[in-house]
């Protein structure tokens, strides 16, 4: 897809990091860069609440600020920005249907703020068409390096992770590692063996990740220029991939669409929240 980095801005200091996200996608790519701030959205204390026009003027600044940002990692860099005035998810997951990537900032890992995502930013992953990547308040970092980390189910059925995972590897020229986490007593596609029938966890191992490499042959002939690492590890989906991705740049995961009532699943959302660096999350399908 050639549409635009779309980046959310929120007003906070959580926007920058997004903002330099999504400079350095925009600009690996090839892509568009736009810059987006609903007025509306923007909640006050009540001590401190503001008319229509000064939160369109605090919009206003939002945005330059934002493309002060541009500015300076990028100069010549054009950013398209808009001021909206509806409500910030509706509209950030409506522009999803036309964007190859959108970008939100979160609040980093104060345990005194409680979950890192707020409100708006859980509705619009529960909604978004394309990739979208959260990236922490705290986060200095710009881009994918020093790695890529993928986690998979199914290679077969993970076509738009992949994708996802081997364009931003390439485009950022960062190695890829893909990540596949499996339990006693089942393999790869979902067929049932009883764990005491399989062998020993080496032998199990060894399979699982015949069938990883497998899997990604395709991918690998896709994209020749991206060194691959397939990992098939024995454990829990959550702390396999936490710890995959301790020291990479990006975690690639998948969200099945259409979700209810929750439109983000248990492991989604513990990724999240426990994911030391930023998280992409791609709708499967």
């Amino acid at each position: 897809m050639d549409g635009p980095v779309l980046v959310g801005l929120d007003g906070t200091g959580n926007s920058v990091p997004a903002v330099c996200w999504g400079v350095e996608a925009a600009a690996a790519r090839g892509l568009p860069l736009q810059l987006l701030h609903s007025w509306s959205s923007t909640h006050w204390p009540v001590p401190l609440a503001r008319t229509e026009a000064e939160r369109r003027s605090h919009g206003t600044e939002v945005l330059a600020r934002a493309q002060a940002v541009v500015e300076q990692l990028r100069p010549g860099m054009r950013a398209v920005t808009e001021l909206v005035d509806r409500d910030a998810a509706d509209v950030l997951a409506e522009r999803s249907g036309t964007a190859s990537l959108l970008v939100l900032g979160s609040r980093g890992h104060d345990a005194l703020a409680g979950f890192l995502l707020g409100a708006v930013s859980l509705r619009i992953l529960g909604r978004a068409q394309c990739p979208v990547v959260i990236v922490r308040g705290d986060e200095c970092s710009s881009g994918p390096a020093p790695q890529v980390v993928v986690g998979v189910q199914e290679p077969d059925a993970d076509d738009a992770v992949l994708d996802y995972a081997f364009t931003a590897a390439a485009a950022h020229r960062v190695g890829l590692s893909v990540v596949h986490a499996w339990a006693p007593g089942t393999v790869m596609g979902g067929l049932d063996v009883p764990a005491a029938d399989y062998g020993a966890d080496a032998t199990r191992a060894a399979d699982e990740r015949e069938l990883l490499c497998a899997g990604l042959a395709r991918w690998r002939e896709k994209f020749p220029d991206v060194q691959v690492a397939e990992r098939a590890l024995e454990g829990r989906t959550v702390p396999v991939l936490l710890s995959a991705c301790a020291r990479a740049g990006l975690l690639v995961i998948g969200r099945q669409p259409h979700r209810s009532p929750m439109p983000l699943g248990p492991v989604v959302l513990a990724l999240l929240h426990h994911s030391g660096c930023p998280v992409a999350v791609v709708p499967r399908g």
